[in-house]
């Protein structure tokens, strides 16, 4: 039987239930402009992200058809703010919010095509099990996600090429992930906050490690460490347990769906992974 972790004490769910509704409310009216300007995509990918945390607060098994919804726009909108910043001219069809648009080219370059970013739009095509938008973000060269220097440690990069190199099954994995651990020693990574690189950006690593290496039996450790971290990070500072970004663990989430997909026993449960996320369960409701 799966042991529970709980979650920390978050907002109070008739505050969160509003919010959530009006961050959709803005976020359905910024799409609606897309295909006229993509100025505003990458704003537009942080509200979508904002309202699944959002919806996850009052609906933490993702139970509801709107956390779904919420989940596949921010995947939607994620993916689409890689392919704009991928052409120079012209339009890309995407599918966002239940309808296909053509979006037009981003002028110039766009720092929010980050490594950061990527690895959000990553985890959730991972968590709604969108394959091909998976190929499509791992094809994306490392040096088009470069920020300017001084915005990310360089681990992140590793990190990033270590997850294209498994999607795409390139040669190297094992080398190049060794790297990114390594590379997050917080001798070498300077620019990450210690409490940060600890608690958020090292746990998934650590797990993807358990995953790839088929450690069934040390998966659900390495989980449950992970979400231990994750909570002891929202929980540090007076401010943070009330903030809707530590509702659930998206890394973790998303290499548990990646595991749970591969046949591994997930021997915790948690409302930092979404019961109906982490299954799939709402997997072909609508075209995504």
């Amino acid at each position: 039987m799966a042991k529970i972790f709980p979650r920390h004490k978050l907002s109070a769910k008739p505050d969160v239930e509003q919010l959530a509704e009006k961050l959709e409310a803005h976020l359905l009216q910024g799409i609606e402009t897309l295909e006229e300007t993509t100025e505003v995509i990458d704003s537009k990918f942080g509200t979508a992200v904002l309202s699944l945390y959002a919806r996850c607060v009052s609906d933490p098994r993702a139970a509801a058809a709107e956390t779904w919804e919420a989940a596949v726009n921010a995947m939607q909108l994620g993916s689409a703010l890689f392919a704009v910043t991928g052409i120079t001219e012209g339009t890309v069809e995407c599918r966002i919010n239940r309808k296909l648009r053509n979006l037009p080219a981003a002028r110039g370059p766009r720092s929010s095509a980050s490594a950061g970013n990527w690895l959000s739009a990553f985890w959730l095509a991972v968590i709604c099990r969108e394959q091909q938008r998976m190929t499509q973000l791992c094809e994306i060269p490392l040096e088009r996600l470069r920020a300017p220097e001084g915005a990310y440690d360089e681990y992140i990069y590793h990190w990033v090429d270590t997850l294209q190199t498994y999607w795409l099954r390139r040669p190297g994995l094992a080398e190049k992930l060794t790297t990114a651990i390594e590379m997050t020693d917080p001798a070498i990574a300077r620019i990450a906050p210690l409490d940060l690189l600890q608690g958020q950006l090292y746990p998934p690593m650590n797990l993807f490690y358990h995953f790839v290496t088929r450690d069934t039996e040390g998966f659900t450790p390495a989980l449950t460490e992970a979400l231990k971290l994750h909570q002891a990070y929202w929980t540090l500072t007076e401010d943070r347990p009330t903030d809707i970004n530590g509702s659930i663990a998206l890394g973790p989430l998303a290499i548990a769906c990646l595991a749970h997909d591969g046949k591994f026993p997930i021997g915790v449960e948690s409302d930092y992974l979404p019961k109906h996320l982490l299954q799939h369960t709402w997997l072909g409701e609508f075209p995504t």
